[in-house]
């Protein structure tokens, strides 16, 4: 099962650190089932199918069948109606832009290039003040640059 995990983090394009955080586990959990310390549990199953309800419960637990769901389109009227009851509505969207409904997590999501201002501020360069060099019998040698005109 952990090269399944492993295959759903790679397809949304995460790392495993954004992938833990992700579907609310701890790095460490993640790392400790990809080196096969620890095997998923059931609470890992259901972290990933709550955030990517697309994702086959028997592919990833057994690897039988698809990897995804089908599709509302190819499935049966009465299955679909409750899929689509199960997902969120991002349509009402805060500044009343219609989003469309993503269910494919985070690789389908849209990308925002909305403009921002970049605010430069000039730093004057670092200058050495001081270099100290230490040896082995307990010694060390101060340097001081010239003092520029």
């Amino acid at each position: 099962m952990k090269d399944r995990i492993k295959r759903i983090m790679e397809e949304q394009h995460m790392s495993q650190q954004v992938f833990a955080d992700f579907i609310g586990l701890s790095p460490a959990t993640l790392s400790s089932i990809f080196t096969g310390r620890t095997r998923p549990t059931l609470n890992v199953v259901e972290a990933i199918k709550n955030k990517l309800p697309s994702i086959s419960t028997d592919w990833l637990l057994m690897g039988v069948g698809n990897m995804y769901i089908q599709s509302s389109s190819e499935a049966p009227e009465a299955s679909s109606s409750s899929s689509v009851e199960q997902m969120l509505d991002f349509n009402q969207a805060p500044n009343d832009h219609p989003s469309p409904i993503f269910s494919q997590g985070v690789k389908s999501t849209p990308l925002d290039y909305s403009s921002q201002t970049l605010k430069i501020i000039d730093k004057e360069p670092r200058k050495v003040t001081e270099i100290r060099v230490y040896y082995d019998d307990q010694t060390y040698e101060t340097f001081v640059p010239l003092k520029s005109k």
